[in-house]
């Protein structure tokens, strides 16, 4: 075997070999279904929208569905996204951020490679893991889920383990607070991770100050940042749990005086099936080290509780905070297997591989009998798409324009962009009766008989209409 090949077999290069090539698929998967209008306004351009206004000198300014000028904090916690805004003037273009999430998910493999090795001395060991992480269907769902800044909590919490496992608190505590701006319920996840430190290394002062550090952190995110940014109220995300008692004081209080209705809530069939998809995916191994599970409950209970569907399901970034503690927790167990270790990391990529089968959004399994996945039809950029596009290049780059859910992914880039039929003080409409509704607000039926009086009003006029996409200029 000559000393190149050797090389590249190692397990380090092949390591780094899989990383590239997860981030090359999934950011050119990610830049395609844009291009195919399967990003939206909510939730792509609600992300652009704020850099974009940073970059601009408007800090974090949005339109909500209202129509007002508000801040994006006064929805959720993640000024992380403040850090995109410099790169915005090098690269504008949602394409950035769809390709940087890729990236950095992807960087994630690595301090969980270095977590194996340590704990498993076996270099092949720490490669199956970093590979059952980039097969894992919630990681790669999460990377696909368009663009959230909380999905790169997801690589900045395995950072911050590693670094935390290793006793070197300063840069543990660089990641951690990296991570902790990617949204308001991060740092319980890292309040978490200071339990299972204080009672697995016995650093009981460095673990209380992290727990602490961590719980204050979300209580002055919800309490105090989103509550000022949203003019005293508390987050609207709060009606998701009406059911278990309508905020973070009810849920308390009815776990108290009635737990058997957060438990019929959380473990009905879907959060069953959640938990499930979840867990075998990775052979269920995150069990063996049940102490580093303390750090899942705050997001699992966020989950489980909650009334959106969407939050009990691999297919979105509500995994960000779950995975890093479910793939840490599986290396810590499989310590205890000894000589085994080998074997199960095989195990944990072979149960990845199977898992992405059944679950996964890998558009290569349309190959196999049968075939074709939603991800894989969702990349097709068809003529439709075209038209779009090219239709979009009328309205100015800076004016008020109102958009279908779809369009306005690709009209985000500006100060004002309103979410049809919102119209008072648009300039410019766009919408795409093949795609008329905008996500959960409108049904498809609602969304064309709006566009039909919208073809009566007198306050636009229709400049171009071509194969179901329309625009209009205000008289």
């Amino acid at each position: 075997m000559s000393p190149g090949w050797t090389a590249f077999s190692r397990p380090r290069t092949l390591l780094w070999a899989a990383m590239a090539a997860y981030a090359a698929a999934f950011a050119s998967l990610s830049v395609l279904r844009h291009d195919a209008f399967e990003t939206g306004r909510f939730d792509l351009g609600n992300m652009v929208q704020p850099i974009w206004s940073t970059a601009h000198g408007h800090f974090l300014q949005v339109t909500n569905l209202h129509g007002q000028q508000v801040s994006r904090l006064a929805a959720h916690a993640d000024p992380i996204l403040v850090v995109f805004a410099p790169l915005w003037w090098l690269w504008p273009s949602p394409k950035l951020l769809l390709t940087t999430q890729a990236i950095l998910v992807a960087l994630g493999a690595l301090p969980l490679y270095w977590l194996a090795r340590k704990h498993l001395t076996s270099e092949r060991a720490a490669l199956g893991f970093g590979l059952a992480y980039l097969l894992y269907p919630a990681t790669e769902w999460m990377t696909l889920n368009e663009f959230h800044p909380v999905a790169l909590a997801c690589p900045l919490l395995l950072f911050a383990i590693w670094y935390l496992d290793e006793n070197r608190l300063l840069p543990f505590a660089v990641f951690g607070l990296l991570a902790a701006l990617t949204k308001e319920e991060v740092p319980a996840v890292i309040a978490g991770l200071g339990v299972w430190y204080a009672l697995s290394r016995r650093r009981w002062l460095a673990g209380a100050a992290i727990a602490l550090a961590g719980i204050a952190a979300s209580a002055v995110d919800v309490q105090v940042v989103i509550r000022h940014f949203n003019h005293g109220s508390q987050s609207s995300f709060y009606d998701r749990y009406e059911a278990v008692g309508g905020s973070a004081v009810g849920i308390v209080r009815k776990a108290f005086t009635d737990p058997g209705r957060l438990l019929s809530v959380a473990f009905d069939h879907r959060g069953t099936h959640y938990l499930l998809d979840l867990l075998l995916p990775i052979g269920a191994l995150a069990l063996l080290t049940p102490l580093l599970l303390i750090a899942l409950l705050p997001e699992l209970a966020l989950n489980l509780l909650s009334s959106v569907d969407a939050q009990r399901s691999i297919h979105f970034h509500y995994t960000a905070g779950e995975i890093p503690i479910l793939f840490a927790a599986a290396v810590l167990g499989v310590r205890r297997l000894g000589r085994r270790a080998d074997l199960a990391a095989a195990a944990a990529v072979a149960a990845a591989l199977v898992g992405n089968y059944l679950l996964g959004p890998i558009p290569v399994w349309r190959f196999l009998p049968g075939g074709q996945t939603l991800q894989a039809k969702a990349a097709h950029v068809s003529a439709h798409d075209k038209i779009a596009l090219r239709a979009l290049k009328l309205i100015p780059p800076h004016a008020p324009v109102t958009a279908t859910n779809a369009l306005g992914a690709h009209l985000s880039e500006r100060l004002r962009i309103f979410s049809f039929p919102y119209l008072r003080d648009a300039d410019w409409v766009a919408v795409d009766e093949r795609k008329p509704s905008i996500g959960d607000h409108n049904s498809p039926k609602k969304g064309l008989t709006r566009i039909k009086r919208l073809r009566r009003d007198p306050r636009f006029r229709l400049v171009l209409e071509q194969d179901g996409v329309l625009i209009f200029r205000r008289r």
